[in-house]
């Protein structure tokens, strides 16, 4: 079986990286600053701020379509559509790409904020007292579960 070159990528990481040349065969393999593997995309730098500013840029559009397209701002319909189209683009992979700094933190804890504020009845409370009522936890605290939970599969 030949290997197809198009699809080999070198990806050189780190900032002191020499960049060498690889090659396979007689064919030089390509060199990326960006490639994206199971939907996260991973740069050259490691930097996950941008990660995180997609990711909140991509459920914020999901949440404005929701907004728009529906006329009840019901408890029941919100938190029917928020955990499953919103929500997975905070969390996918967060192991990997997770925010490292408080502000890329607080980007996607604003994502969810706006989603605890469409629901009627509830745009007075404060954001802690809304995810009290409606028992809900933070993004953070729920990373934090479920870096435990991972911990605890491998005990």
């Amino acid at each position: 079986m030949k290997f197809n070159m198009a699809k080999f990528k070198v990806l050189h990481l780190g900032q002191d990286n020499c960049q060498y040349w690889y090659r396979l065969s007689d064919d030089g393999i390509e060199s990326s600053h960006v490639e994206k593997d199971l939907g996260v995309l991973v740069d050259e730098k490691l930097d996950r701020s941008w990660r995180c500013a997609l990711a909140a840029r991509k459920a914020n559009c999901i949440q404005g379509h929701i907004k728009r397209s529906m006329t009840s701002r019901s408890r029941e319909v919100i938190l029917a559509l928020y955990p499953t189209p919103v929500r997975p683009h905070l969390e996918y992979c967060v192991q990997l790409w997770g925010p490292q700094y408080r502000r890329d933190m607080e980007l996607l804890e604003r994502v969810q904020r706006r989603a605890t504020k469409l629901i009627r009845g509830l745009e007075h409370l404060s954001y802690e007292d809304r995810l009290r009522e409606l028992d809900f936890f933070s993004l953070e605290k729920r990373r934090l579960q479920g870096d435990l939970i991972a911990a605890f599969q491998y005990i």
